[in-house]
């Protein structure tokens, strides 16, 4: 089944688009994969909690571990 595509215009740094463009023949890909790959990362980077975030919540639960049993009771 071939992806549901649509197409859009932008603009962007002319060297970042070089930069793609250059890793894209480097890999022997097209351009608008390399590009879906990086909006894919981008997403999924912003979609999940950064691991230092994760650590200082992990940090609170065990600091305050005492208190939370108090408070089931």
């Amino acid at each position: 089944m071939a992806p549901n595509r649509k197409k859009f215009s932008s603009q962007a740094d002319a060297e970042l688009l070089q930069d793609l463009r250059d890793i894209a023949e480097a890999e022997g890909r097209q351009f608008q994969v390399v590009l879906e790959e990086a909006m894919r990362q981008y997403i999924e980077n912003r979609q999940r909690p950064r691991e230092s975030v994760l650590a200082h919540f992990r940090a609170s639960v065990e600091r305050n571990r005492r208190l939370g049993e108090l408070l089931a009771k």
